[in-house]
């Protein structure tokens, strides 16, 4: 094989048959001694945007599916006099893979079908069976030629296939083009080779411009890259390889391509199977060519060129088929890392896992609605850091913080978004730009509220700006499709979840909270009002029996910081952050039903696991337990009493609630309850004091 750019010849032979073509009034010089005609291989350019395209469809589509793509490659004339015309694929060479639309006709370009044969890895690509691909390859060409499927469709003839290896994660690829070129036993051979304003007279020469113009710019043409042209006393005609019957028995018959090889005694690499077409459908043994060039897509028959060609003549027997030449002397290799612009690099580097997913292990994973859910985190603290950052590894971009503290000095260590230069920052300022350089498609905001709590008292000046607080938590939930409850205390979660279960439609609620060596991670049911699950889940009070109250007086070092374990808040941020990703896929969303724990050993049908309502965590006996528990009828929270009385007052109900302690226990019944429990006698005998508290988890 001659290196790209140099002319390659057919086996070599010491006679050769002739046969006339037609006869007419062409001008060529006198035969000579005839010559081996050697042919300008094919040279292939391969555009970034291709293995773009590629990449997405590999990624998305196929993922390990190893099936033969069929695209298209695209050439035109020769139209520089010392640079050959490549073969080139770009992103529209995928069109009929991607399903879009194919290429609008384009009279500057001529299309060529081809075949990629893409491995999954680079011991495939360099172990692949190459002659068993030519071999494949070789006798679809032949078979179009003998069934005269190429005569109706020419570009047939210009077949061709690549191998190729796409690294994705470091988005280099390697790829071996091959154009299946059939040969002749023996070497053709021409006569001349001249230019074809010297073949033709004057009077044919303008008669030739004009007619390969009409063809090329006429609608009808289908296939431009091969051509009769039929000169004859009526005048100069180009017509399709199909009419070769029609041409016969007047004038004479040239044979024309698109010739993208620049040489000037060499014809381009597309000939040959036109040659191979001529012996064995029309039985021929020499025709005159015309080679057809540009001059910076101009046409100029100066660099237009007729050669006359002698070959052999093809039996009678079509079942064998010839051997063939067409594999490019190398494989080459790309490396698109260089080129891309740093963020798209970035962007499609974050993607990358969860499109993996997708091919074996999580093939139901739905990328889509992971990109378009919003998340709002009350909290940008110890947990809120930890679960923004597993958000963004899910894929999630839409993350909206609400906190009112700032960044101290004894954060940084525990809350990974934050570094000392943050430090007297606002936190929700400081996080939204910690994860813009995380992930740069990030869509972050922040907001810097100090959310109303119970048992907090709110005196006359202050009615204002919480009310403005209020307003903002509420138009931000409304926005929001997954509502994450991550703050210090555990008042602080109370009025975000009576906003979740007013709300017109069902939120995802995930609440997270914090001991010392213990954690609780659950997942809210669904408002009363908008439930269809009897009964349905409870919140985080629905076991209180008391309304909340202000946990943060009277309080020592020690308990105003979180102090938890270091690995508790990244084990229960994670499981946050998993627990919501499975209620995004679950078909009933917030209603769906809790899961029971299963042993280990027990197959799971659901493809991301079970969906529990509660975790909780021991680290001091490395033990979880799933838990569930439905919802309390005198929750402070979430009852129907509850969300009906804020329903009606709206925030008039919020603000007597931040005032009056007792004011959430006699809407929700618990002052009556605790009245009806008190005048009952019960003696215990035996027993201690009963507490009936629960830990606090905040």
């Amino acid at each position: 094989m001659a290196p790209p750019g140099a002319p390659s010849s057919s086996p070599s032979s010491s006679s050769a048959s002739t046969a006339t073509a037609g006869s007419g009034s062409g001008s060529a010089t006198a035969p000579t001694q005839s010559r081996i005609l050697k042919f300008v291989p094919w040279q292939s350019s391969v555009t970034a945007d291709f293995w773009h395209g590629l990449a997405n469809l590999k990624l998305d589509v196929l993922r390990l599916d190893r099936r033969p793509l069929q695209i298209q490659g695209f050439f035109a004339p020769c139209s520089h006099p010392r640079i050959s015309k490549p073969l080139q694929l770009t992103y529209e060479s995928l069109s009929l893979e991607l399903g879009t639309e194919s290429p609008a006709s384009d009279r500057n370009r001529c299309p060529a079908p081809g075949t990629l044969y893409n491995t999954n890895t680079s011991d495939e690509f360099n172990s692949i069976d190459r002659d068993a691909l030519m071999n494949e390859e070789t006798a679809k060409v032949w078979d179009d030629i003998c069934s005269g499927r190429a005569e109706e469709d020419s570009n047939l003839l210009n077949r061709f296939f690549v191998i190729c290896y796409a690294d994705l994660k470091e988005w280099r690829f390697k790829y071996w083009f091959s154009f299946p070129a059939l040969q002749f036993t023996q070497a053709v051979k021409h006569t001349m080779f001249q230019p074809a304003s010297d073949y033709f007279t004057a009077e044919e020469s303008l008669r030739v411009v004009s007619a390969c113009t009409a063809w090329r710019t006429s609608p009808l043409t289908t296939c431009l890259s091969f051509f009769l042209l039929h000169l004859s006393c009526d005048g100069v005609t180009v017509r399709p390889l199909s009419d070769w019957e029609k041409c016969q028995g007047s004038g004479k018959i040239l044979l024309g391509f698109y010739d993208p090889s620049h040489l000037p005694t060499n014809p381009g690499w597309p000939v040959r199977n036109l040659l191979v077409l001529a012996a064995v459908r029309w039985g021929l043994k020499n025709v005159d060519i015309l080679c057809w060039r540009e001059l910076q897509g101009r046409t100029d028959l100066r660099h237009c060129f007729v050669t006359s060609a002698t070959f052999e003549e093809f039996g009678e027997n079509t079942n064998a088929v010839p051997k063939a030449a067409g594999w490019e002397p190398s494989a080459r290799s790309v490396d698109l890392s260089s080129l891309m612009n740093p963020d798209m690099l970035a962007k499609s580097a974050a993607d990358l896992n969860l499109k993996l997913m997708k091919w074996r292990s999580l093939p139901s994973l739905n990328l889509l609605l992971l990109s378009k859910t919003k998340c709002l985190l009350l909290g940008a603290g110890t947990l809120g850091c930890e679960v923004a950052l597993r958000l963004l590894a899910w894929g999630i971009r839409d993350i909206t913080f609400v906190d009112y503290g700032k960044v101290g000095y004894s954060n940084p260590l525990r809350q990974p978004l934050y570094q000392i230069k943050d430090c007297g920052r606002s936190k929700v300022e400081a996080a939204q730009e910690a994860l813009r350089t995380k992930c740069v498609d990030v869509r972050a905001q922040g907001h810097q509220i100090s959310i109303p709590m119970a048992g907090h008292s709110v005196s006359g000046n202050q009615v204002e700006e919480t009310f403005d607080n209020f307003t903002k938590l509420q138009s931000l939930i409304e926005e929001h499709d997954v509502i994450f409850l991550l703050t210090d205390t555990r008042e602080s979660r109370w009025l975000p979840t009576i906003l979740c279960a007013a709300a017109e439609q069902s939120k995802i609620v995930i609440n997270a909270a914090l001991g010392f060596d213990s954690f609780v991670v659950m997942r809210h049911g669904e408002g009363p009002f908008n439930s269809t699950q009897d009964p349905r889940l409870g919140c985080y009070f629905c076991t209180d029996v008391v309304a909340p109250t202000d946990s943060t007086v009277n309080r020592t070092l020690d308990q105003q910081c979180t102090v938890s374990r270091p690995a508790l808040a990244p084990i229960a941020g994670g499981l946050a952050v998993e627990m919501a990703v499975v209620v995004m896929h679950h078909p009933l969303g917030p209603a769906a039903p809790a899961d029971q724990a299963v042993s280990v050993t027990t197959s799971i049908e659901q493809p991301m696991g079970i969906l529990p309502h509660q975790i909780r965590g021991f680290l001091a006996h490395y033990a979880q337990l799933v838990v569930s528990g439905i919802a309390f009828d005198g929750c402070t929270a979430c009852s129907p009493k509850i969300v009906s009385e804020f329903k009606a007052r709206g925030f008039a109900f919020i603000l007597e609630a931040l005032n009056s302690p007792n004011y959430l226990e006699d809407v929700a019944g618990l002052t009556d309850l605790l009245h009806a429990t008190n005048s009952m006698s019960l003696d215990w005998e035996g027993e201690g004091d009963s507490d009936l508290g629960v830990p606090d988890m905040a």
